[in-house]
């Protein structure tokens, strides 16, 4: 039993942990080199893209133009983004912009003889086995590939996780000494009540089988 309980509690950070990696923003510097649309047909996939660009109309076979960003990291090794409006939908991002930001990605392209590094902001993730992409958010020029990037919000949303954790805590330490263990105390007092009055009844009971018992013995004599 105690092997399934923390294969179970394993797999609920397992899945916390990856939920908040897949929807939080990540930051890559790189070297755009081209922007296109695609028509993608959307099949078990369709759960990591976006809906149709705000303003659009929804397609039922999940038949639609999906804009990408191409990109090579510092390294030299590839990404595309995809670029899609999140609208009032999940994520929170609230983008309605894809088609500014795709202008902004085919102004910022560049060769490697003449970069210009791009701070691409992003969630998501990149997977070739399941045709998925992290959807790009924002664009901004940066100096080199050696840029230093404080993740705020990451760090501002788990200071704020945890201290609802922490005051989720407080809170229940202060109604489990206010309210369950003076219920429990009282609780143990009526069952110690209980056990000495049935104590006290089993003497009781002997006492009086025991004069029952004389009695009957006096009567024989």
């Amino acid at each position: 039993m105690r092997y399934v309980k923390w294969t179970a509690l394993a797999l609920l950070v397992l899945f916390v942990a990856s939920f908040l990696h897949y929807t939080l923003p990540q930051h890559d510097v790189v070297r755009i080199v081209g922007t296109n649309t695609q028509r993608m047909d959307l099949g078990e996939n369709t759960w990591f893209f976006s809906a149709p660009d705000t303003g659009n109309a929804t397609t039922i076979d999940g038949n639609r133009d999906v804009k990408f960003i191409e990109a090579i990291y510092p390294n030299g090794k590839p990404m595309v983004y995809r670029n899609e409006d999140t609208g009032w939908g999940w994520p929170p991002y609230f983008k309605v912009n894809s088609f500014d930001i795709q202008a902004q990605a085919t102004d910022l392209t560049s060769t490697e003889a003449a970069p210009k590094w791009v701070l691409v902001t992003h969630y998501g993730w990149r997977s070739q086995l399941f045709t998925i992409f992290p959807n790009a958010v924002r664009l901004k020029q940066v100096e080199g590939p050696d840029v230093t990037v404080i993740p705020w919000f990451n760090i501002f949303f788990f200071l704020m996780v945890a201290g609802i954790v922490f005051m989720a805590v407080k809170m229940w330490m202060q109604f489990r000494e206010r309210t369950i263990d003076p219920a429990l105390d009282d609780m143990g007092e009526a069952w110690d009540g209980v056990e000495a009055r049935a104590v006290a009844a089993r003497k009781g009971a002997r006492t009086n089988v025991g004069r029952f018992r004389a009695w009957l013995r006096g009567l024989g004599q």
